[in-house]
């Protein structure tokens, strides 16, 4: 057994060799059991699921997953799929770059590996947008291999039942959790079913009793031997990001109408909402009255009209967003604008949920078209 310094002296300690099996069967009498990509053996629907999951909540995946199914019903479906309509579906689940990872790894799979999902966790994690905690997944819940996970969920467990000091984000703690983690597997001899149960298991103890905010201490397992309660630090493991000042970025966006269409341009690939379509942009006012006037707006400032900021919150910074409205008032100009092309295009309001939009964008365009109707 692989001791880390972190766990040192933890009176959780004798715990380890039973681990495994009273998670297993606490899962099986008390684990979720009815999630829309569970009891399936699918890789591709499994794969799905734990893309979508990754920092968003089940309740946020469930309609999503649905609409992708019935969308794209097998990995062949979504790799000859266009960009676009993939990142129509995704719009609103945040953190895009999952979604053009998503296309990318069904691309892959079609490519590489013949339709078929490797069954071995090295390979999986080989695969564009896949981690090695998501490939264990995959690979247990699939396959039945006996292997490791350690996404948010599972972090906070073994913080709390073995008493493991430090932010989980720091590589040094990290590291203690991965050897730790996979200390605590089932044995060699344990069945697929043994593993996925137990892998299942982590995931439902954080998810459901270990949870952030108030924990269930009373129904938990490992209650007995946890090192948090016994120490009253529920609220303290596990440790928290160390706090920085959050930048507040500020950008202005021109809301252009041509009737009951607005103009959309497509976003650059990489960055905040690579490959979304998106209101044009400029860095302040001035700038943004010169784009509007050179996209048919009339003359510049004189033809905007302010409009309620928004403020959206990403992960490291906040953004700011000034948005602008003008009418064309004109014929649009004579640069391919009036009909869709790869990056810029005149979208009808009524015809927004077929574009992959940011959700701040969303909620400007819904309130504009709901002072139309």
């Amino acid at each position: 057994m692989s001791a880390s310094p972190i766990l040192a002296g933890s009176p959780a300690a004798p715990l380890q060799a039973a681990f495994a099996t009273r998670l297993i069967a606490w899962q099986r009498t008390h684990g979720r059991h009815d999630l829309p990509w569970q009891n399936t053996r699918d890789p591709y629907r499994i794969w799905l699921s734990e893309i979508m999951l990754q920092q968003t909540q089940v309740s946020t995946v469930i309609p999503y997953y649905g609409k992708f199914l019935a969308r794209f019903p097998d990995v062949a479906a979504l790799a000859r799929a266009p960009i676009d309509e993939v990142m129509a579906l995704w719009a609103g689940l945040g953190y895009y770059s999952r979604a053009r990872n998503l296309h990318r790894c069904a691309q892959a799979v079609m490519e590489r590996h013949g339709g078929a999902f490797p069954d071995s966790p090295e390979q999986l994690a080989q695969l564009p947008g896949i981690g090695r905690s998501t490939a264990a997944a995959i690979a247990s819940f699939a396959f039945g291999a006996r292997a490791t996970i350690l996404d948010g969920n599972v972090k906070r467990v073994l913080a709390r039942v073995f008493g493991i000091e430090g932010f989980p984000g720091e590589k040094r703690v990290e590291n203690a959790m991965w050897l730790l983690a996979e200390d605590l597997m089932p044995g060699g001899d344990a069945s697929g079913d043994d593993v996925s149960a137990y892998t299942q298991g982590l995931m439902d103890l954080g998810a459901t009793l270990c949870v952030r905010g108030k924990p269930d201490c009373a129904r938990c397992p490992f209650a007995s031997d946890c090192v948090a309660r016994a120490t009253g630090r529920q609220r303290e493991l596990p440790a928290a990001r160390p706090k920085k000042t959050v930048p507040t970025r500020r950008t202005w966006m021109l809301v252009l109408r041509d009737g009951a269409s607005v103009l959309l341009e497509r976003r650059p690939p990489s960055g905040i909402w690579g490959g979304l379509w998106s209101l044009p942009e400029a860095a302040d006012e001035a700038a943004l009255s010169a784009r509007a006037h050179a996209l048919g707006a009339g003359h510049g400032a004189q033809a905007l009209q302010r409009l309620a900021p928004i403020t959206h919150t990403f992960t490291h910074f906040k953004l700011d967003i000034e948005p602008r409205c003008a009418d064309l008032t004109g014929a649009p100009p004579l640069n391919g604008l009036q009909a869709c092309d790869d990056e810029t295009a005149w979208v009808p309001l009524a015809r927004i949920d077929d574009y992959g939009v940011p959700a701040p964008v969303r909620k400007l365009l819904d309130a504009l078209k709901g002072s139309l109707i």
